[in-house]
């Protein structure tokens, strides 16, 4: 088991390196899917022999709101349908933290539930914010759980011009599940977790206003 690391350069680079991703040319993406609320593209990840997602969608709400129902913290188990647990194991100064949380399992559970042990960073970004995260080699792994690893991920969430009640809302996710796994499963599965990401985030945004 790592020990922990120092929460300032990690953040640092952590910010950086998702810049760097919302700054890929658009005709490195390619579509992996479509829906009203969102389009998912992918391109090579750098990190691992997978794909670096990128998805975006206009949110119907202002950017503080739509972070904090992301980021860890109370709203985001109540909403996110894959998330089945979630633990903040360390707190950090600067909205930092590294929580522990599973997923459910995906497919008819071809895709067994997983663990992830993530440093989660929040920090402003333009107009906005920029919530991200990286997993860690850190903590037991759970009986019944293939611990998985999140590559550099994050939103950035930053209002419309026109339009500062709502907000653009811009991901970045390339997800190691690990484990005995077809490709063709694991892209279907992403593709399809993020554009319900939105749709579950939409709703959840609306009830908590009701």
């Amino acid at each position: 088991m790592d020990l922990l690391p120092n929460s300032a350069p990690l953040a640092t680079k952590l910010r950086n390196t998702l810049i760097q991703y919302h700054s890929v040319a658009d005709s490195e993406w390619r579509v992996a899917k479509k829906t009203k609320d969102a389009t998912v593209w992918r391109k090579p990840s750098e990190e691992f022999c997978g794909y670096l997602y990128k998805a975006q969608g206009v949110v119907e709400d202002v950017t503080n709101r739509i972070v904090d129902h992301i980021r860890p913290g109370p709203y985001r188990l109540d909403w996110d349908s894959l998330m089945t647990t979630m633990d903040i194991m360390e707190t950090f100064e600067e909205n930092c933290c590294v929580m522990r949380y599973t997923t459910a399992g995906q497919l008819w559970n071809i895709i067994a539930p997983r663990e992830f042990v993530d440093f989660s960073y929040t920090t402003s970004y333009e107009d906005g914010l920029l919530t991200c995260g990286i997993s860690l080699d850190y903590g037991e792994v759970r009986p019944n759980f293939v611990r998985g690893f999140n590559h550099p991920c994050g939103w950035f969430c930053v209002p419309l011009k026109d339009y500062p009640s709502h907000s653009l809302l811009t991901g970045y996710i390339q997800t190691e599940l690990r484990g005995m796994l077809p490709q063709s499963a694991v892209d279907t599965a992403m593709s399809s977790t993020l554009a319900n990401f939105y749709s579950d985030l939409k709703k959840a945004l609306k009830t908590d206003k009701q």
